[in-house]
């Protein structure tokens, strides 16, 4: 995957003027002393250190003899490529298809008809953040400053949804406001797919949440305390499921030590483009290791034409979605119908 990437990388051309991150791997000139220059592989090696070891800088001196300025600008740079070549097909929408196959495979493991994932956020720490700024960034929970990653992840741990960048004196519920996750619901472009709930149809496939998330038609909570069977039963099955989303955060931190540790760049972009980089080629690894439920399909995205609105048409279309979304009535109901869906389950019939 190291070389596919390098290859892809190196072999990038652009009608345009070369993007500056692109210049940056590829130029392998001499120095001033009149020495060969690094070349892509050293220059994506340090990147890779520093991503996977949260490695500083400077401690590549002694191995690619690169200094701290050098190590840094190969980080950037990296990320920025991945992100330019990457990012269009491991941080997609799910297309129909997706959604066909994220539903089956979460209704055959965890019971649960029209899943599409489960959602969470987690706090990236920040080393260098500026004096000025840390009353911002800074949460009483946490005691320091960090920086907030809002996450979709399915059963297989593919990462569906990365919002990262706000401060992280916000809640989930501030973030879950901010982020993108349901702007193509909102403009009604998303896939149209029903599901059946214990004889009931729904159109808006749902994501499983935590309590702090509020009563939406596409969230679905758990119980604080459940006070029958039924729902006693429902909490421990959302619960289990909801480890899909769980899961990826550790294993996101644990491979790429960079986010475990805290962030030491100051500018937030750069903070910004490594969480994105990184939650690429977690998604990479796996469909490298053919863990993957969906594949990606090209022409699928290709070929989606999306429907041309007046002004007026797309502000009617938001005003309606946005109630359609926002419905507590279509919240309880859906619940309700998986209350009653989970109880005729068989007790050691799913996989959680």
């Amino acid at each position: 995957m190291f070389l596919r990437i390098v290859r892809d990388i190196n072999s990038f051309e652009s009608s345009e003027p070369l993007p500056k991150h692109f210049q940056f791997v590829h130029k392998g000139a001499t120095d001033a002393t009149g020495h060969p220059g690094f070349n892509i592989f050293q220059k994506c090696n340090s990147a890779i250190r520093q991503l996977a070891y949260s490695f500083k800088a400077d401690a590549l001196d002694e191995y690619l003899h690169m200094d701290q300025d050098t190590g840094y600008q190969c980080l950037d740079a990296f990320c920025n490529c991945v992100i330019h070549l990457y990012q269009h097909e491991y941080l997609r929408r799910p297309t129909e298809a997706d959604i066909e196959r994220l539903t089956a495979k979460h209704e055959l493991v965890h019971g649960l008809p029209g899943m599409l994932g489960s959602i969470d956020c987690m706090h990236w720490g920040w080393r260098n953040c500026p004096v000025v700024w840390q009353g911002q960034y800074t949460r009483g929970d946490k005691g320091h400053p960090t920086i907030m990653l809002e996450a979709v992840a399915s059963y297989d741990l593919w990462i569906w949804h990365a919002y990262f960048s706000p401060a992280g004196s916000n809640n989930d519920i501030n973030v879950l406001n901010e982020s993108d996750l349901f702007d193509d619901l909102l403009q009604d472009r998303t896939p149209k797919l029903e599901f059946s709930v214990n004889g009931e149809q729904f159109t808006k496939q749902y994501y499983l949440s935590d309590g702090i998330y509020p009563e939406w038609a596409t969230l679905v909570k758990s119980f604080k305390c459940p006070m029958d069977p039924k729902t006693t039963k429902f909490k421990r099955y959302q619960e289990a499921a909801r480890k899909d989303v769980e899961r990826p955060f550790r294993v996101l931190q644990g491979r790429w030590q960079i986010i475990e540790q805290y962030a030491r760049p100051y500018n937030t972009n750069k903070i910004k483009r490594i969480m994105l980089c990184c939650v690429i080629l977690h998604n990479m690894i796996f469909e490298d290791n053919g863990r993957a439920i969906t594949e990606f399909e090209e022409e699928l995205i290709a070929n989606t034409t999306l429907p041309t609105r007046t002004w007026t048409a797309r502000c009617s279309t938001q005003l309606r979605m946005y109630g359609e979304l926002r419905d507590g009535m279509a919240h309880h109901q859906l619940r309700n119908a998986l209350i009653e869906h989970v109880w005729n389950l068989p007790e050691h019939g799913h996989q959680c």
